[in-house]
């Protein structure tokens, strides 16, 4: 269940404001700063902690740097400090990605960067104003076991085991694989989809690469997915996490201005993979939150949801109010349901949670290859003591 935190609506308030890259945002900022002063004086403490959880340290720094007659220079210190860490490790993912996809080139393997620092770059025009912990890549289902080879002779580790003999059955379940380096943990993302499989969110993925675009990213040419792909894809990953940090719909504003999207081929490749509901709320938030202005027929469309307008309100007052999910919780596989408007994607989804192992179930026991199958058992059994134990 939801774990209700204290209300701090002066803070987030002024957390909003300062979170937006548009260049008439400073003097919002700024008389936004000034009347909170006047009424309550915000803690800025509780403002610094907000930017750090929601990822939108670095342009609240860029927004709040010129108002050092309102922001104590304590605040205004640590910002910086933590604008200038974002930096440097964006720096540093720059060339561990130019480093993978050198690699990756030279197998003829095709690689597209994924959210990270080829955002930052592609949307926000800058990698170091979009705090990016690590890096991922989409790549073939088919050149998953290449490229897994490939990194490991770059000097990074699979975090999880798969037995040799069950590496292809992993793959046709799984979704990602995930590798640390002597740089840090979880720092390189393999996913060959961008959901794991239980969600029941089936891109076409052929069609994904093929609608690929070039972009330039740290000065080097990549493959960027499509605007109208990728804000479905964002979309969806953040109703995963109930769009519980702020940054997820910043990027998802920062497209909206900058593209000139096709709304006809995002409304029908929602409604093949059945997210339309995912869609509306995540664009109802994005305009509640970051003032992104949504195409009027497509706003009117979104209102006759009745269901993904009251989700859409309950999130941003839980937004404000700091709840948070317990993705573990019984109660947090049944929103994810409620969030598909299809009976057959409810359905997908239950059963492929249900049967569908996990890197817990193919490192917990090693079967041998005839025994396989036996997988989905071992899951079905892990499955239903974790709920037990709830």
């Amino acid at each position: 269940m939801p774990h209700p935190g204290q209300s701090r609506s002066v803070e987030w308030s002024l957390l909003l404001a300062a979170s937006s890259l548009d260049s008439g945002e400073s003097d919002l900022v700024r008389g936004r700063a000034r009347e909170l002063q006047e009424a309550v004086k915000p803690d800025w403490e509780e403002l610094l902690r907000l930017a750090e959880f929601h990822g939108t340290s670095s342009v609240v720094y860029q927004n709040l740097v010129s108002l050092s007659e309102l922001v104590p220079p304590a605040v205004l210190e640590s910002l910086r400090q933590r604008y200038e860490r974002n930096a440097q490790k964006s720096l540093f993912l720059a060339r561990e990605l130019m480093r993978i996809l050198d690699r990756t080139d030279a197998l003829e393997a095709e690689v597209i960067p994924y959210k990270g620092i080829a955002l930052s770059e592609i949307y926000y025009g800058d990698i170091a104003l979009r705090q990016s912990g690590d890096i991922d890549l989409i790549v073939r289902k088919r050149d998953v076991a290449r490229i897994k080879s490939a990194v490991g002779e770059l000097g990074y580790t699979a975090r999880f085991t798969i037995p040799e003999d069950a590496e292809e059955d992993y793959i046709a379940s799984g979704y990602e694989w995930t590798f640390d380096s002597s740089a840090g943990k979880n720092l390189l993302e393999l996913q060959w989809a961008p959901q794991p499989r239980f969600y029941s969110v089936d891109f076409d993925m052929d069609g994904l690469f093929e609608r690929a675009e070039n972009a330039t990213v740290a000065g080097h040419r990549v493959k960027a997915f499509a605007a109208e792909d990728l804000l479905l894809m964002l979309a969806v990953h953040a109703a995963k996490h109930v769009w519980g940090r702020l940054i997820w719909l910043c990027d998802i504003a920062q497209i909206l201005k900058r593209e000139s999207l096709n709304w006809d081929a995002v409304q029908l490749r929602a409604r093949e993979v059945g997210i339309e509901r995912i869609l509306r709320i995540t664009l109802l938030l994005t305009k509640q939150l970051s003032r992104v202005e949504i195409p009027a027929a497509i706003e009117g469309a979104i209102l006759v949801d009745r269901t993904a307008v009251a989700f859409a309100d309950e999130i941003a007052m839980n937004m404000a109010r700091g709840v948070l999910y317990d993705v573990e919780k019984v109660s947090y596989f049944r929103l994810m349901l409620r969030l598909r408007e299809r009976r057959a994607d409810q359905l997908r989804f239950v059963t492929r949670l249900t049967l569908t192992p996990g890197p817990g179930e193919w490192e917990a026991v090693h079967l041998p290859k005839g025994l396989l199958p036996l997988y989905r058992v071992v899951r079905l059994v892990r499955l239903a003591a974790r709920l037990a134990g709830r």
